[in-house]
């Protein structure tokens, strides 16, 4: 699944086509994905100009000068293609531009969805409603995880996928920055020092804003808007590497379920 780094490259890579232009029309192949498209999709989009695009969490904000604004989620395997030579299958809507150019938003296995909220409603959209801080954002500080974290028993690795207490952290990058901060993820999140805190609220930063720097992770299905793809995991310290070295040479990178997720991690490293 397209975590926060390959959502923001999407944005990043649609903002300057998107902004300042009108949807000339808008085609869809189907009547939804994950759940149904919002009535009158099309038309309600057709001829409005696009005013600004961005992300909360893992979900892409389009907005509108009609104060709409268009909510996509990437799902399993969607994608956004920019200028496509031709529209597949799993093309399942068409956004044409006024100056020509189209974006498809593709999805082979339909787990996506798009949505068209009212602007100034968008706080209270229940998939974003409860969302906690953005981990690239001023909220997120080792205060705030402290205070968040007291007296938790729960494991610390299951409780940083809780978008109530970040919004848009994922797997892969939950196992890479408890790597770089040295936290054992099966440690009792109340029990993990300030000190530690302090470390992994940077360690989040780090990997996150590595890997949108290097156009995401590409695992499957991932690609910016040009095709191009990401390539984090060629850079990844722990995810995917079981029975490795790891990097630091203290021990070999293990793999453990928790909560139904894998979770990689070097025991000698992370304490």
């Amino acid at each position: 699944m397209p975590e926060l780094p390959e959502v923001e490259t999407v944005v990043r890579g649609l903002r300057p086509v998107l902004v300042g232009r009108r949807f000339a029309r808008v085609t869809l192949h189907r009547e939804g994905l994950r759940k149904p498209f919002p009535a009158g999709l099309g038309q309600r989009l057709t001829g409005a100009t696009v005013t600004g695009v961005g992300r909360r969490a893992k979900f892409g904000l389009i907005a509108t000068d009609r104060d709409d604004t268009l909510v996509f989620h990437l799902g399993m395997s969607g994608r956004m293609r920019l200028d496509p030579p031709d529209h597949g299958k799993h093309d399942h809507a068409v956004f044409a531009l006024d100056d020509g150019h189209e974006v498809a938003f593709n999805d082979a296995r339909r787990f996506g969805s798009l949505d068209l909220v009212p602007t100034a409603e968008l706080a209270a959209y229940p998939p974003l409603a409860a969302l906690g801080p953005e981990p690239l954002g001023p909220d997120l500080t080792p205060a705030y995880l402290k205070a968040r974290l007291a007296g938790r028993t729960a494991p610390i690795k299951p409780l940083l996928l809780d978008q109530r207490l970040i919004a848009g952290l994922g797997n892969i990058y939950a196992c890479e920055a408890l790597y770089i901060a040295g936290i054992d993820p099966r440690r009792a999140a109340g029990t993990v020092s300030a000190a530690k805190l302090a470390k992994l609220v940077p360690a989040i930063h780090q990997t996150l804003n590595a890997s949108i720097a290097a156009g995401g992770s590409t695992l499957r299905d991932h690609a910016q808007v040009d095709g191009t793809l990401g390539h984090y995991h060629k850079q990844f310290c722990v995810y995917g590497r079981e029975g490795e070295a790891c990097p630091d040479g203290r021990g070999r990178i293990e793999r453990i379920v928790q909560a139904g997720r894998s979770t990689f991690f070097c025991p000698r490293r992370q304490r």
